[in-house]
């Protein structure tokens, strides 16, 4: 009975516990881990994770949507292009002439309107936020009269077809100059397994669509076929970039025909194509150049995007997985 009655202190003890703990106890809320917490731009969407090591861009020239996706006698490369992987039907250039579009896709902003300008853009630009986040870049440019050219116009070779020769950031920087390359430089780097995080590839004008030699004439859209198909297949091919996370290449035009000033330079074709890239994706969201900068930047994990790129919408959707 002595012992019935010492266990009965005990065994209040114990029922009080059982009875009161879930009731009263709270596990506490940890507080956040500066690493876990999603880092947000200024427009508020998240960034994106850059899993994408080499982003390219190749640029051609004045022609309208309706003349490119569908014309597969004279474009029948680019089209391969677009039903394979992804394209966009509502992209529109921002204005006309060419040059404005050259810079918004790498300003952000159109800077000039002038094709005839040669000054020096200070304005901040793609160039300088990929040095700060360490990135490396080249401009491939066909018919480059040398290394680090930031000069005007001679023979093949267009000033305002290649708009991070006008940046301060490689203008006054001998070392940065030195990526203004040759486009033949782009089968060396294939090789050597050296592609740039980022690279804007100039073809030149008798290549880009934009015009036929002066001494006859010829099918502007198969003439410049024609060089994507040649020149850009052995990219499109190599392991660097044909592998998951490997490259992402966006083919697009400066701008519509001036005919068509809609949305301020027309309507106009837009290609996505990579291992990441959904396949025979079709995308009928508005996008301009804008979107296009800030898409390439997030990809390679740039946290900061110049001019308008900073609030332009995310292109993501034409990657696998959104």
């Amino acid at each position: 009975m002595k012992k019935l009655f010492l266990l009965i202190p005990i065994v209040l003890v114990i029922f009080l516990a059982i009875y009161f703990f879930p009731r009263n106890h709270q596990v506490p809320t940890p507080m956040p881990n500066a690493n876990s917490v999603a880092m947000s731009n200024p427009s508020g969407s998240p960034l994106a994770p850059g899993s994408i090591k080499h982003v390219f861009i190749v640029l051609e020239e004045n022609t309208n949507y309706s003349d490119i996706i569908g014309n597969t006698q004279d474009m029948p490369f680019l089209n391969q292009l677009a039903d394979q992987y992804a394209y966009a039907k509502n992209y529109y250039a921002d204005t006309h002439p060419s040059i404005g579009n050259y810079f918004m896709l790498t300003t952000g902003q159109i800077v000039t309107n002038s094709d005839g300008s040669s000054g020096t853009v200070s304005e901040d630009n793609i160039v300088r936020q990929l040095l700060a986040a360490g990135k490396t870049w080249k401009e491939y440019s066909e018919n480059i009269p040398s290394v680090g050219y930031t000069g005007p116009d001679k023979g093949g070779y267009t000033e305002h077809h290649n708009p991070l020769s006008y940046f301060s950031d490689v203008r006054n920087n001998s070392d940065q100059a030195k990526n203004l390359v040759p486009f033949s430089q782009l089968a060396i780097d294939i090789a050597n397994n050296q592609l740039p995080d980022y690279a804007f590839i100039v073809p030149n004008e008798f290549n880009d669509a934009h015009s036929c030699p002066s001494s006859g004439s010829c099918n502007k859209l198969t003439v410049a076929d024609n060089w994507l198909k040649t020149n850009l297949d052995p990219l499109l091919q190599s392991p660097n970039f044909d592998t998951p996370g490997g490259g992402l290449l966006i083919i697009t035009f400066d701008e519509s025909a001036k005919s068509d000033p809609t949305h301020g330079g027309g309507h106009t074709a837009w290609v996505a194509i990579g291992p990441d890239v959904k396949k025979g994706y079709v995308s009928d969201t508005f996008y301009q150049h804008a979107n296009t900068l800030r898409f390439m930047a997030e990809e390679i994990g740039l946290r900061n995007f110049p001019g308008k790129a900073a609030s332009a919408a995310s292109m993501k959707e034409f990657i696998i997985g959104n």
